[in-house]
């Protein structure tokens, strides 16, 4: 007897050993997330895993209700159970695309929390490259030069060593309606020129592979990367300066990261990093270093202190500077 076709086994491979636990399969209609879904329903089952599926209605194209529910019928028909679909309300905080993703994700988190599942998403090894591109472009960084995890609950992308057409291939091979997104193609987005117009430029001056090695070396740096946040995680004092003075920048740099994200600073970018770490290696008599938020980190007595909003007229405590 015949086996499933190759782009069939290859996305049903893919997800199998990740089925440990509930799922809900997060689904455009696209080929990437619909063949997901049904690789999904199809595994599950044989894994003795609840499997079930959201479909995000963003509201920003006409029709975009009926067409969250005629993807949610396709899904039921594949033996998701339950079925979600979430209607979200998009802001306009970071340009449509961030606003987007935003709603989006807060909307699967919650259906999530709600079903103690995770939620298995459609990302591929090519948007992995582009992800990996667009840190690059930003200068933001080996964190985001690692991309995207493929755990990291309750996120699960089971199909990042897989390339876009097997997803479409696989699609194709069992008859599953595609839907495509118009925005997908809007060069209007930033993501869709990385994918139209910049990766086959590279694919093309560099001889092919290129999606591939991106999506590597994310894999490489995603290992280093661990490393040194467990690393940073068992330094027993965040804000003693001299012991964090004779530690490497990069280890010291998640150090102190760490301990900011734990004290609720939100936003937190390179350049808020960089000038906390400076109080402790480039250390001159500056005074209080403002964080988003309205929080603020100052040297005293050799040690950081993150301090809530100043009160208008006050000067923060401070320290000799060093000669």
């Amino acid at each position: 007897m015949a086996g499933p076709d190759p782009a069939v086994a290859a996305v049903r491979s893919a997800v199998r050993p990740g089925l440990t636990g509930p799922v809900l399969v997060a689904c455009s209609g696209g080929a990437d997330s619909l063949a997901l879904a049904a690789a999904v329903a199809f595994e599950a089952p044989r894994a003795g895993v609840p499997a079930g599926a959201v479909t995000v209605d963003h509201g920003l194209q006409a029709g975009s209700a009926e067409r969250a529910e005629a993807t949610a019928a396709l899904l039921r028909g594949l033996g998701l159970d339950p079925v979600l679909v979430r209607r979200v309300e998009v802001g306009t905080a970071g340009g449509p695309e961030a606003a987007a993703r935003e709603a989006r994700y807060a909307a699967l988190s919650a259906a999530a929390s709600g079903h103690g599942a995770c939620v298995a998403l459609g990302h591929t090894r090519d948007d992995q490259a582009e992800t990996v591109l667009l840190g690059l472009g930003r200068g933001s960084g080996a964190r985001s030069l690692a991309g995207m995890a493929p755990l990291r609950p309750p996120w699960w992308r089971p199909l990042l060593g897989l390339p876009r057409a097997t997803t479409r291939a696989a699609c194709t091979a069992q008859g599953l309606p595609v839907w495509d997104d118009p925005h997908n193609t809007d060069p209007a987005f930033t993501r869709v020129r990385l994918r139209t117009e910049v990766l086959p430029l590279l694919e093309d001056v560099l001889g092919g592979g290129v999606a591939a090695a991106l999506a590597r070396t994310a894999a490489m740096l995603r290992e280093d990367g661990e490393a040194l946040d467990a690393a940073a995680a068992a330094v027993p004092d965040p804000a003693d300066c001299a012991a964090l003075a004779a530690l490497p920048a990069a280890l010291r740099r998640r150090v102190l990261r760490r301990w900011l994200l734990a004290a609720g600073t939100p936003d937190l970018a390179a350049v808020h990093l960089q000038a906390v770490d400076a109080l402790v290696v480039s250390w001159r008599g500056q005074g209080r270093v403002d964080l988003p938020g309205g929080a603020g980190v100052v040297r005293a007595s050799g040690r950081l202190a993150l301090q809530g909003p100043p009160e208008p007229g006050s000067t923060p405590p401070s320290e000799e500077p060093h000669p």
